[in-house]
């Protein structure tokens, strides 16, 4: 008994070629619909290897142009309560000047001495300024003497006792939860401002810790007494000098500019990111 086998060869190119077609349609429906020329390693399991890397630099990027953005925020905040204490420095000095006039009483220095005061404590509000509850402008306890200066201090102690203050410090914004520092992290110079309100001794004392507006420090309440202080401020106006005025405002002066050098290095390197990602 014969065999005979049914075949129609036209249907069977014609189904291979619409399974063909819907393939390559859904391919394409996917590249359209998602935006990406790879969808799944099938499409091209090296590209999707390289994009896979280039993504997670892209994402980083994007996170350090963020951290860069808030530092820069944080510099711009300190600069604009920098020049509030320009404004209040050169009030203080006005009054200074003022009150040297010989026309003027007793009881006329005495007001000047009472704006002086409240002066002093705006500085001092200006000090304990933060931004996300980061101070702007440093702590101002002293550190055990251990040759090392703490986390987050301004001042310390060296092997001799004596406190050294300095005039900015570096702080990173960004760190990793084990403490390690990570490469997005931004490291700014902050200003130090009981460096910058720092005026030396005061007539009629001999401490070295005087701050316009901040707490005098390691003075005693006879050395405080001594010094015409209350409550760590300077309750006379003329134990201070004119030109210790003008050395805070040219210390304000510095503390500005390196603010303005620190935020143009900031910009540039957002300019740079911007630009790597494009």
């Amino acid at each position: 008994m014969p065999i005979v086998v049914n075949s129609n060869a036209s249907a069977t190119q014609a189904s291979f070629n619409l399974s063909r077609a819907n393939d390559s349609l859904r391919k394409s429906l996917a590249r359209l619909s998602s935006g990406n020329r790879i969808n799944s390693p099938a499409d091209d399991a090296g590209g999707l290897a390289v994009a896979y890397k280039l993504n997670s630099k892209l994402n980083r990027t994007e996170a350090v142009i963020q951290n860069s953005q808030n530092a820069l925020s944080y510099l711009q905040v300190q600069d604009a309560s920098l020049q509030t204490v320009g404004k209040v420095l050169d009030r203080m000095a006005e009054l200074r000047t003022m009150a040297a006039d010989v026309t003027k009483n007793s009881g006329d220095i005495e007001n000047y001495t009472k704006e002086f005061m409240e002066l002093q404590s705006q500085l001092n509000q200006i000090h304990k300024e933060t931004f996300n509850g980061i101070s702007l402008f440093g702590a101002t306890a002293s550190a055990a003497i251990t040759g090392e200066l703490q986390k987050g201090e301004s001042t310390y102690l060296d092997a001799s006792g004596n406190t050294v203050t300095f005039s900015t410090f570096s702080r990173e914004l960004i760190t990793h939860p084990d403490g390690q520092t990570s490469s997005g992290s931004i490291s700014l110079n902050v200003v130090n401002l009981q460096f910058v309100l720092s005026v030396g001794n005061i007539t009629g004392g001999t401490s070295n810790a005087a701050k316009l507006g901040l707490d005098l420090g390691n003075i005693d309440g006879n050395q405080s007494a001594s010094l015409g202080t209350t409550g760590g401020y300077i309750n006379n106006i003329l134990n201070v000098s004119v030109a210790q005025f003008t050395a805070a405002i040219e210390k304000l002066a510095d503390a500005r500019a390196e603010n303005g050098a620190e935020q143009n290095r900031i910009m540039n390197s957002i300019d740079l990111l911007q630009t790597n990602m494009t």
